[in-house]
């Protein structure tokens, strides 16, 4: 294939839509139930997902009476028959995530040996089903949410605090269910696929403690409310432990995951003539230093055919971080549009090289575009409308420079999450 602008950009679309379609509930949900129970089937659940998972499941399960509720970002949901579908607020938790949350440990509660739950959760349940531990409040938990999420702290040390901020995450809602078996099918959108990260792991057991959750608060330097921190201080009741015998019927089946969001990618890489190479499903860090690495190692693909030679795409997802500086106003961006931004400016217009970098739920930060595509051009293109890349990427303004370059990619709720998606094309 001749690589032009145009063919480029349409390889990169067509490999993002391959990852994101590996990981759609819709096609291979059915395959993961359990065997259906004599008793009660009652379905909870939170996250990106959630809706679209428990419409997988009626139209799986549809002739079976099923019960419960499951909770889905605004503008998430979709129709469902039995299962009861609400919405909330997310990454900032609110009242409506808070009440579907307790109406969850209320339908799992008094089931017998014979009931099943389903519990189905996907990435940003741990926003979502947002019931703050006896004696915290709502107010309390989106100030920390919020201190959290500019903190620079990794997925894992946020959903480690919030476990222990939380009356439901970190197997609690599992031992609410006992003796009910629980079975969890849950689509990772976490480096290293870990359950007790998923969603801060409301099915599995928490081998973390109250004393690593105070030592992340202080590494970082979170300021938190006082009762917060007197809750973490006093540490009154911990999460349900490994080898907690209410969570001995708990199963807990993993049904997508970025790495096989990034391998279906590849194969659709290898369809139009290119050579993939997976850097890695979990790559973490802060997202400008990220986009620079992954310049430096597509110049040297570029020059000299190590670690793959061109026609090639790099392939790697995880999670990045973006560090707010106290005090400041940041602009419009997200992590994966601030990665690729810092993949821009040290790629430094390199006539060979185009990226896609996106959110695989379609919300990249806190709007309703997944992603950007960047260009050998983009630096030039910036400066002909007198934009200051740099400074922009200071700024944490990416989605500004890249929407005003009509380079954003926008698809709308995808209905699932498998994380980031960053593809670097060499031609």
């Amino acid at each position: 294939m001749s690589w032009t602008d145009d063919t480029a950009r349409a390889a990169l679309r067509r490999v993002f839509d391959a990852a994101i379609r590996a990981a759609d509930p819709r096609a291979m949900l059915a395959g993961h139930l359990p065997e259906r129970p004599s008793g009660r089937v009652v379905v909870v659940g939170g996250g990106k997902s959630a809706a679209v998972m428990a419409a997988a499941v009626e139209a799986a399960w549809g002739d079976l009476p099923l019960s419960g509720l499951v909770v889905c970002p605004y503008g998430h949901a979709v129709e469902t028959k039995q299962v009861e579908v609400v919405e909330a607020s997310h990454p900032v938790p609110d009242a409506a995530g808070e009440a579907a949350a307790r109406r969850m440990l209320q339908a799992v509660g008094g089931l017998s040996g014979e009931d099943l739950v389903l519990a189905l959760i996907s990435g940003g349940g741990s926003a979502l089903m947002a019931l703050p531990a006896p004696g915290l409040t709502l107010a309390q938990k989106q100030a920390v949410n919020r201190a959290l999420l500019a903190s620079g702290a990794t997925i894992q040390e946020m959903n480690c605090v919030r476990r222990h901020l939380s009356a439901i995450k970190g197997g609690r809602l599992a031992a609410a269910a006992h003796p009910a078996r629980v079975v969890t099918l849950a689509i990772s959108d976490v480096p290293g696929d870990e359950p007790i990260v998923i969603a801060s792991g409301p099915t599995v057991p928490d081998p973390s403690s109250f004393a690593e959750a105070r030592g992340i608060v202080a590494h970082y330097g979170i300021d938190l409310p006082p009762e917060v921190a007197a809750h973490l201080q006093a540490a009154v009741e911990e999460t349900p432990k490994p080898g907690d015998p209410r969570l001995a019927r708990a199963e807990f089946r993993m049904i997508a995951t970025p790495r096989m969001a990034l391998q279906a990618a590849a194969a659709e890489a290898r369809a139009l003539g290119l050579t993939p190479l997976i850097l890695g499903d979990a790559l973490e860090g802060e997202a400008a230093v990220l986009g620079t690495a992954l310049a430096g190692i597509a110049r040297s693909a570029a020059a000299h055919g190590d670690p793959v030679p061109a026609p090639a795409l790099l392939l790697s997802g995880g999670e990045t971080t973006v560090t707010i500086r106290p005090g400041s106003k940041p602009g419009r961006g997200g992590r994966n549009s601030e990665c690729l931004l810092g993949f821009a400016l040290a790629a430094a217009g390199h006539s060979s090289l185009w990226a896609l970098m996106g959110d695989t739920d379609g919300i990249d930060g806190s709007e309703a575009i997944a992603g950007a595509i960047a260009t050998p051009d983009t630096l030039a293109r910036a400066g002909g409308l007198g934009l200051d890349p740099r400074g922009m990427l200071a700024g944490h303004d990416s989605h500004s420079l890249f929407e005003r370059l009509g380079d954003t990619v926008v698809t709308g709720p995808t209905l699932t999450n498998v994380n980031d998606f960053r593809a670097i094309l060499i031609a």
